[in-house]
């Protein structure tokens, strides 16, 4: 996808928006998670900064196929997102495949947690 944006001093903020969780090796984006990529956007049309999604994956399978599922999931995202009236130009994708766990536990529950779109804004 579109490389990642970086800021005037290369930082990106992270915490402002809640992830949107995904199904088991599915990168559609789940009718219970669109409210949460609404908030996205309406912050994003009331302001002019950058959007990184980043794509995020559990631990099953390997580290190429979980790149390749991080970066689906975030282009859906980003999909939804330019759908609800935000500029594509403005939203960037990358991809951390199982990399960047948000859980270090290997059950199901720690799974859940992990497969996700997080979204950090550009610092201006």
């Amino acid at each position: 996808g579109p490389n990642p944006i970086i800021g005037g001093d290369g930082s990106l903020l992270h915490g402002q928006f809640t992830p949107v969780y995904f199904d088991y090796d599915s990168a559609r984006v789940r009718p219970s998670e669109v409210s949460k990529l609404t908030a996205v956007a309406t912050v994003l049309k009331g302001n002019s900064s950058k959007l990184v999604i980043e794509g995020h994956c559990d631990e099953r399978g390997t580290a190429e196929y979980n790149r390749a599922l991080g970066e689906r999931r975030a282009l859906a995202a980003r999909e939804e997102l330019v759908r609800m009236g935000v500029a594509g130009s403005r939203i960037s994708t990358i991809s951390y495949g199982k990399d960047r766990p948000a859980d270090l536990g290997h059950d199901e529950a720690a799974r859940a947690k992990n497969r996700r779109c997080e979204f950090a804004t550009v610092k201006e």
